[in-house]
C-alpha cells in the first residue's frame, strides 16, 4: 500500500491507496522543460516581436499608454517572475523611445476578481515599480465602471465589452501567463483579455453552462468551443478599438518559473508559446485503461484565496477544473473522491454574494435553471455587492454564478462525487456532492459503483503544489 497525504483544509488528511494507483507528483512524475534566464528571454523577445515593431518605435512623447498585467492569482511573487521583470523592461523600452512616464498607466486585469490592495501590490510588483506610478496611475481594472466601453456582439453573438482606458490608449500593451488552465487551454493570450478587462455580461458569454457543459469543455482544450469564443471576442475588442493588443507572454513551469518568452500581436503570440506550453502542461501516464477513480485534496487556501476550500461553491469548482485536468486519464461515469473540510466558511469578506448564491441555488434542480433565473440575476445585479466589488476587494457577484457552471459539469460525466471529512456535511450535498465520515467510507462506495478492483488515479498536491497539468494516457488518448 502507498501512504499518501491528500491536502485538507489547513493541514492533510492520510489515507492509502494500493500500489497499482497511479499517483502524479512533480519531481516525480513529472519534471519541466529547462527554465531560461528572465531577463535575457524577455530582452531577445522585446526586441524581436511578432508582427509589430519594437515597443521603443512604437513610443512616443505624446502617445498615451496603457499596460495591463494579471493579478495575484497567477504568476508567482519571485523577483524573476513574469510580471514584474516584463513590466521594468516594457517601461524601459518605452521611456528609451520618447514617451513620458506620466503618460504610461498601469491596470490591473482583474476581471471579476477582487481588487489588489497597495500591499498585494508590493508583495507581487515590487516596490519600485508600484511607487513610480502610485497613486493616480496603477489602478485595478473595475467591470462595474460606467464609462466601460460596449462594443455590441461578435460574429459567434458574445457580449464585447471593454475598459475605457485600454480602449482609448495609443499603444494598450497586455501581460500574459501562458499556462494551463483547467479551461480554455491556456492563460495568457485572447484569454488574457477577454477575462481580465470586460465586463460581466462579456464573462457571462463564455463562463455558463451553455459552454461549460459542453464536452469540449473538459480536457482543457485550445480547440474548444470556450477557446474559440476567447478569439472571437478578443478579436472583435481590437476591431471596436482600432488597434491590435501588443502582448508580451511567458510560458511558465510549476513553480511560476519562466520557460520561454514571446511578444507581439495576440494570435502570433498564442502560435509561438503553446507549443512549448503543449510540452511542459501535457503530462502522459503509463495507464493502459483510464481510472476509475480521481482522488484529490483540497487545501483552504488556494487560487481564489482563503476560503477556497471550505466555501462549497468554490470548492466545487476546484473539483470541476481539476476533472477537467484530468478527462484524458479518467473515464466518462467514474468517481471523484475529494477530501475537503467543507465547513462553510465562505469567507464573507472577500466573498460576500457566496452564501446567498448558495442558498437561491438550493431552490433548484440543476446550475442551469438556476443560472438562468430571476434569483440569480437578483444577486448579479445587487447594489451592495456590485459596490463592495469595486470599493472593498471583494468578488463580483457575477464570480460565483461563474464558478456553479463549472463547479457543476463534475455532476454529469460521472456516477458520484464524494467528499470526506466534511465537517459541515449538508453544504457538499447542497452541491450535489456525497459526503462521507472517512476516506475509507468514500472508497468503499465508490468501489460499488466501479467494481472491487478500481483503477486509482490520485493528484494529492494539485491545488498546493504549484501551476498545474493536464493528464493523458501514453497511448494518445
Amino acid at each position: 500500500m502507498q501512504e499518501i497525504k491528500l491536502d485538507y483544509g489547513d493541514t492533510h488528511m492520510g489515507v492509502e491507496l494500493p500500489d497499482s494507483a497511479t499517483v502524479v507528483r512533480y519531481g516525480q512524475t513529472y519534471t519541466d522543460p529547462p527554465a531560461v534566464e528572465p531577463i535575457a528571454a524577455t530582452r531577445a523577445a522585446l526586441d524581436n516581436p511578432l508582427g509589430f515593431p519594437p515597443l521603443t518605435e512604437l513610443s512616443g512623447p505624446d502617445k498615451k499608454i496603457v499596460i495591463a498585467f494579471p493579478d495575484r492569482v497567477k504568476g508567482g511573487v519571485h523577483p524573476t517572475s513574469h510580471r514584474r521583470v516584463a513590466i521594468s523592461m516594457i517601461i524601459e523600452d518605452l521611456l528609451k523611445g520618447g514617451a513620458k512616464l506620466e503618460n504610461i498607466t498601469l491596470v490591473c486585469a482583474i476581471g471579476l476578481h477582487r481588487k489588489n490592495t497597495l500591499e498585494e501590490w508590493y508583495e507581487y510588483l515590487g516596490k519600485e515599480i508600484v511607487d513610480r506610478f502610485w497613486p493616480g496611475r496603477i489602478v485595478n481594472y473595475d467591470a462595474e465602471a460606467p464609462d466601460l466601453c460596449h462594443f455590441g456582439e461578435d460574429e459567434m453573438g458574445n457580449v464585447v465589452q471593454c475598459n475605457r482606458l485600454m480602449a482609448e490608449a495609443d499603444l494598450p500593451i497586455v501581460i500574459g501567463h501562458c499556462a494551463g488552465n483547467p479551461y480554455g487551454g491556456y492563460s495568457g493570450g485572447y484569454k488574457m483579455i477577454v477575462t481580465g478587462f470586460s465586463g460581466w455580461q462579456s464573462i457571462a458569454s463564455h463562463h455558463t453552462p451553455e459552454t461549460m457543459h459542453r464536452k469540449d469543455w473538459l480536457g482543457a482544450s485550445t480547440t474548444s468551443h470556450m477557446r474559440h469564443q476567447f478569439k472571437s471576442i478578443g478579436q472583435a475588442m481590437e476591431k471596436a478599438i482600432g488597434k491590435k493588443f501588443f502582448a508580451v507572454d511567458a510560458v511558465i513551469g510549476q513553480k511560476s518559473q519562466i520557460l520561454e518568452v514571446k511578444a507581439g500581436e495576440l494570435g502570433a503570440v498564442e502560435a509561438a508559446t503553446w507549443p512549448l506550453a503543449d510540452k511542459r502542461t501535457n503530462i502522459s501516464l503509463d495507464m493502459a485503461e483510464p481510472a476509475d477513480i480521481l482522488v484529490m485534496g483540497l487545501p483552504r487556501n488556494f487560487h481564489y484565496g482563503p476560503g477556497m476550500g471550505s466555501n462549497p461553491i468554490l470548492m466545487s469548482l476546484a473539483i470541476g477544473g481539476q476533472l477537467s485536468r484530468c478527462w484524458h486519464a479518467f473515464r466518462e461515469g467514474g468517481v471523484i473522491i475529494a477530501a475537503a473540510v467543507c465547513d462553510g466558511w465562505f469567507n464573507d469578506n472577500w466573498f460576500p454574494s457566496y452564501e446567498k448564491t448558495y442558498d437561491a441555488l438550493q431552490k433548484y434542480c440543476t446550475a442551469e435553471e438556476f443560472i438562468r433565473s430571476d434569483d440569480a440575476m437578483d444577486i448579479v445585479n445587487d447594489y451592495d455587492y456590485r459596490f463592495k466589488y469595486s470599493n472593498y476587494y471583494a468578488y463580483h457577484p457575477f464570480h460565483a454564478m461563474s464558478m456553479i457552471s463549472g463547479g457543476s459539469a463534475a455532476l454529469l460525466w460521472t456516477s458520484a462525487v464524494f467528499v470526506p471529512g466534511a465537517k459541515a456535511p449538508g453544504y457538499a450535498r447542497g452541491m450535489g456532492f456525497i459526503p462521507t465520515n472517512t476516506f475509507e467510507d468514500a472508497m468503499e462506495r465508490a468501489k460499488r459503483i466501479v467494481g472491487g478492483k478500481p483503477r486509482i488515479l490520485c493528484t494529492p498536491e494539485c491545488f498546493s503544489g504549484g501551476v498545474g497539468v493536464h493528464l493523458h494516457r501514453k497511448d494518445g488518448s
